[in-house]
């Protein structure tokens, strides 16, 4: 490493170097996946771009994260190998260090905060580490791990804030580059900063022309915040909670503003749709952080129009309730699912009717639902929701006003 750390202060006058990213590369091999990184021709088609996709979604651990832990845990003595070591984390850094540090006989204890899901936990657990849940909040999960640490003299695995960390992330820069060597623009996501400050410095020495462009949620512009002097505010439930950080490295944010040439900000509804549009179209699972390299692209079409653009797709791990809520929410947007508010005469053969017509019209009723009590209609009528399926939305369209030209008042309740 080029210049190596003995505390945490001293990370601000460290660096990575392409010979430090080239070193990881070798320590890597063998042990991580060296991942696909495939053209998309549908969502080139759709954008009007040439997109390259690095599928880091489909590591054993399910994000790139692994890259990172095990160049980290490669470096340490001897003596730091049989103490063991120690990480926070909430999800992808925690199962990168816990496999890895099982593979290489390390012991390991991941510190996750309270509230973190259970099946994170537990994936944890299952690839060898010991899990201790302690703190409200990732800051307090975070000052436990260090205390625990030092009272157990256990070496402490920063998830972004380390050159060994960043160099190991960097390697995905180099195997994009060696995949696709004219790659114009690399779009990728932003939470602590070790990612795009890796693959920064690997493919700005490599090919100096190339554009570099950080992408965060809105809800968490912190690295964002850094940058341009801004102090937009940090808050809520995020989608791409794996870059939900409120405090980027000091190694990294300095390393963003060497390399990087912008940052960007995306919404939770760019962020869902982006997600859904891997699925539909790639047929592959990403969280949120993974997906917010496509949805900065999808959002912003003309910035990128014409160019060969490289998204990172850096994990796959999210819950499949939330996924499945996602894609519930983007049908409804694309008005493929709707849920009607109708207004019936309370008498035999209406709903019949109105499901007649429904049919004849090519949709699909999912769900109805009768309301007699909690509505201000009269005490004959009766208030029907009805939740159907239709191809679009000129579909959805003309399927109401069949339903209106029958008689019925009927509206569509507000989409998502």
């Amino acid at each position: 490493m080029s210049q190596t750390t003995k505390h945490p202060g001293a990370l601000q006058t460290a660096t990575v170097t392409l010979a430090d990213i080239e070193r990881a590369a070798e320590v890597l091999k063998g042990a991580v996946a060296e991942t696909d990184c495939d053209p998309s021709r549908t969502l080139s088609s759709m954008l009007g771009c040439e997109i390259w996709l690095k599928f880091e979604n489909l590591q054993f651990t399910a994000s790139f994260k692994e890259r990172g832990a095990l160049n980290r845990l490669n470096a340490l003595t001897p003596e730091q190998r049989a103490a063991g070591v120690i990480a926070m984390s909430a999800g992808n850094h925690a199962q990168g260090v816990a496999y890895h540090a099982s593979r290489l006989g390390i012991p390991a204890t991941i510190v996750m905060p309270e509230g973190t899901p259970f099946v994170k936990i537990e994936n944890t657990r299952r690839l060898g580490a010991q899990v201790i849940v302690e703190g409200a909040t990732l800051e307090e999960a975070a000052a436990h791990a260090r205390d625990y640490g030092d009272r157990h003299k256990l070496t402490f695995i920063h998830p972004y804030d380390d050159p060994l960390v960043v160099a190991g992330q960097g390697t995905i820069a180099l195997e994009m580059l060696q995949a696709v060597p004219d790659l114009e623009v690399l779009v990728v996501p932003i939470g602590g900063g070790g990612l795009i400050s890796g693959m920064a410095v690997a493919a700005k020495t490599l090919r100096p022309e190339i554009e570099v462009i950080g992408v965060q949620a809105e809800l968490y512009p912190s690295m964002y915040n850094k940058i341009r002097g801004t102090k937009l505010p940090m808050r809520g439930d995020t989608l791409a909670e794996g870059i939900a950080v409120k405090a980027p490295g000091a190694l990294t944010e300095q390393l963003v503003r060497n390399y990087v040439n912008d940052i960007v900000l995306v919404s939770e509804r760019d962020l869902e749709h982006a997600v859904a549009l891997l699925i539909e179209i790639e047929k592959t699972v990403a969280e949120g952080a993974g997906a917010a390299g496509l949805a900065a692209v999808a959002s912003n079409t003309e910035r990128f129009r014409g160019r060969k653009v490289g998204l990172v797709l850096t994990g796959g791990n999210i819950d499949t309730r939330l996924l499945a809520s996602v894609l519930t929410r983007e049908l409804a947007r694309e008005g493929r699912l709707s849920e009607l508010c109708i207004d019936l005469a309370d008498k035999p053969g209406q709903l019949a009717r109105l499901a007649t017509l429904v049919g004849n019209a090519g949709a699909n009723i999912i769900e109805v639902v009768h309301q007699r009590v909690f509505t201000d209609l009269p005490a004959k009528g009766t208030l029907l929701r009805m939740v159907i399926e239709t191809r679009d939305r000129a579909h959805l369209n003309n399927t109401l006003a069949r339903i209106r030209e029958a008689g019925f008042e009927a509206e569509i309740i507000s989409n998502p």
